[in-house]
């Protein structure tokens, strides 16, 4: 038995659970499915969302009036906080990261819609991403107001609960269509929805992989921060808790030019996946990640599991895709 901490009911969960029947017979196996946490919500969809009720409720319960983040110019995660905040009557404040200057389309759009705060920095000055943190902070603090600050993603020991409890709904989904998946694929940036899957589908004694395709950084990258999302969630929530055999699987393999530049063989995928399936995924995390699961498909690395079931984490982004119509040719 799990014990949660305090959440606020945010997300529109359980979401669905899919068979993409039409895909899993062009490549040949194994069986695909996607889950579709881009179903979350509506401008706050996305895997975030399950994050923030955890990290929400403890900045609500600690009385803040004030949250600061932070993320790239199109982040979902930051767009998610503008739009929950507005819901919850917070002042949101976002430190974006751009070095040229951003058009106010896809997320950014919505964050300045949602009535955010914004700050802009070069990718040099994200490198003291700490400073910037408490520079606001003191900003704040010395305006009266008391802030929460809440990491790139969402990713630490409490936005882990997110996860951990879309682990206990997975198992449920499973149980319910049957099935005994040979893994749960995903998109990574930050870690926290591969820590919190790895730890929740341990907790709950589902024997379920966990395989996570980067968009950005490398295996070692992720492996560190993982691992200490791991270590803060223990250390907050369950000192006693062995978490010696949880071991993160990250394919680093198709991140291609950098964080948040799709390669055309990504809008490519974005693409046959869209007209095949009607899946829409974006081009910053799913449809990277997406493009790597066929691409390994293709090359055999599932031959073994070929009449085994994989399901897709489907994270959200949509909005980040209207950022890339041009280059997508329309």
């Amino acid at each position: 038995m799990v014990n949660y901490p305090e959440r606020l009911s945010l997300a529109q969960t359980p979401t669905p659970l899919l068979p993409l029947a039409r895909l899993s017979k062009q490549l040949g196996g194994p069986r695909l499915w996607v889950k579709r946490d881009d179903l979350t919500g509506s401008a706050s969809s996305g895997n975030k969302v399950r994050k923030l009720e955890f990290l929400l409720a403890e900045a609500v319960a600690q009385g803040c009036d004030t949250i600061i983040t932070s993320g790239g110019v199109q982040s979902n995660h930051c767009r998610a906080v503008a739009v929950l905040g507005a819901q919850l009557g917070l002042k949101v404040h976002l430190l974006l990261r751009s070095d040229i200057a951003p058009e106010p389309v896809g997320n950014l759009f919505l964050d300045q819609l949602a009535g955010a705060t914004i700050s802009h920095y070069s990718v040099a000055q994200f490198r003291d991403l700490d400073g910037l943190f408490q520079h606001w902070v003191d900003h704040y603090q010395r305006q009266g107001r008391k802030s929460y600050s809440i990491p790139t993603g969402g990713s630490n020991g409490t936005g882990t609960w997110g996860y951990i409890a879309a682990a206990e709904e997975l198992a449920a989904d499973f149980a319910a269509e049957n099935i005994d998946p040979y893994a749960v694929v995903h998109a990574t940036g930050s870690g926290g929805t591969q820590a919190g899957l790895m730890l929740g589908f341990y907790l709950h004694q589902v024997d379920c992989k966990v395989i996570s395709y980067a968009v950005c950084d490398d295996e070692a990258y992720f492996a560190a921060k993982v691992s200490d999302d791991l270590t803060q969630w223990q250390s907050k929530y369950s000192p006693h808790t062995d978490l010696s055999a949880l071991v993160p699987h990250t394919n680093a393999g198709y991140v291609g030019p950098a964080y948040g530049v799709a390669p055309p063989e990504v809008l490519d995928a974005i693409k046959y996946v869209a007209a095949l399936e009607g899946l829409i995924l974006d081009p910053v995390y799913t449809g990277k990640a997406f493009h790597g699961l066929i691409e390994d498909i293709k090359k055999g690395v599932f031959a073994e599991q070929h009449d085994r079931d994989i399901v897709f984490l489907h994270t959200g982004g949509i909005f980040g895709l209207f950022a890339q119509q041009q280059k997508m040719g329309y």
